[in-house]
């Protein structure tokens, strides 16, 4: 009876033991891991520089985007939309613009995912110990806002050798017309110019005039108005005097003004006054905010070159006033349409 009660008692001990091991195992596993080097550099610590919080996060990305990004999850093989994908540009990252490849490293490993043989910028990858799958990986990540990209392995071609193997859900693509230069961010800003224009609902507009060559980048927001700092619901309730607006940062030397302002006028109805289709409202009027005499007098030139054209049989409405004040929009809704598929017009 004593031996027998004796087994028992190390049965349960061994028991507790292996518990105990198990959740020391999980609590290891399940740990952040310790940020680490990129392969074939030295040790590094990377300060992120973009923080937001769950919310935040949920609100500026799609559901795939999210569950990839911040809970480091994985799109299906052959599922994402730059697998099979070989346009000439720069891929950035999906949750803040950050410059991560370049077209020219782009290959196809077959896995179904988008690969990569090098990154565009060593300082814009972060690397982490992965053992979720209870083997070691190394996961990779955005080294500005700690967005999940995917993993790097050794069995890429020459001559690196390395595969970065990367989800689509993770990545934005810049046509090469538009790729941000890597290490080349301050000389490129200081060739840049800052365009603002209102014509409707932004989502739809941001969209449009994003797509014009030229274009470096778009953010919608309020302006025109008298209101410091307001929301979207106020700006919607006509109380501040603001329209919704985008201001785009373009290229002199790959696209005019004068040629933004006519894609501005052709993307919308200019002869509506405070609306543009369903929308009403002077917060969806149409004006050119110019930043200087030059603009200015460019813009007042395609606009009677457009009122010569008889294109409309109404005058214009268009408003062409200097730029103010310009506020930023809440983070729902930056790059809508990229976002969500759809947008107003």
């Amino acid at each position: 009876m004593t031996r027998s009660r004796e087994k028992i008692a190390i049965f349960l001990l061994a028991a507790l033991l292996g518990l105990g091991g198990w959740k020391g195992l999980n609590a290891l596993l399940d740990r952040e891991a310790p940020t680490r080097s990129a392969p074939l550099t030295g040790d590094r610590d990377m300060t992120r520089k973009i923080k937001r919080t769950d919310r935040e996060w949920k609100a500026v990305l799609t559901p795939e985007q999210y569950e990839v990004m911040r809970k480091c999850g994985t799109e299906r093989p052959f599922t994402g939309r730059y697998n099979d994908f070989w346009e000439p540009g720069a891929y950035v990252c999906a949750g803040c613009g950050t410059p991560l490849f370049l077209s020219s490293a782009k290959y196809d490993h077959g896995t179904g995912w988008p690969s990569f043989t090098a990154p565009a910028d060593e300082s814009n990858l972060e690397y982490r110990d992965d053992y979720s799958l209870l083997v070691k990986r190394v996961e990779v990540r955005c080294a500005a806002c700690g967005a999940h990209l995917g993993h790097v392995f050794d069995d890429g071609p020459q001559p690196t050798f390395l595969h970065f193997c990367v989800n689509s859900a993770s990545l934005d693509f810049r046509p090469e017309a538009r790729a941000p230069v890597p290490g080349k961010g301050q000389d490129a800003a200081a060739a840049t110019r800052t365009a603002t224009f209102a014509a409707g609902c932004f989502w739809g507009v941001e969209h449009q005039l994003g797509l014009a060559p030229g274009v470096v980048s778009t953010v919608v927001g309020y302006t025109g108005g008298k209101a410091a700092d307001p929301t979207y619901e106020e700006v919607c309730a006509g109380r501040t005097g603001h329209a919704e607006a985008v201001q785009v940062t373009y290229d002199p030397a790959q696209v005019s003004y004068a040629d933004l302002v006519r894609r501005f006028f052709s993307i919308h109805d200019p002869t509506q006054v405070n609306r543009q289709g369903p929308d009403r409202g002077s917060q969806y009027r149409s004006a050119i905010f110019y930043h200087d005499e030059a603009q200015r007098a460019e813009a007042r030139e395609v606009m009677e070159e457009l009122a010569a054209s008889g294109k409309h049989k109404k005058r214009l409405a268009t408003e062409l006033v200097p730029a103010s004040a310009f506020y930023r929009a809440e983070e729902r809704h930056q790059k809508y349409y990229q976002k969500h598929g759809y947008a107003c017009y």
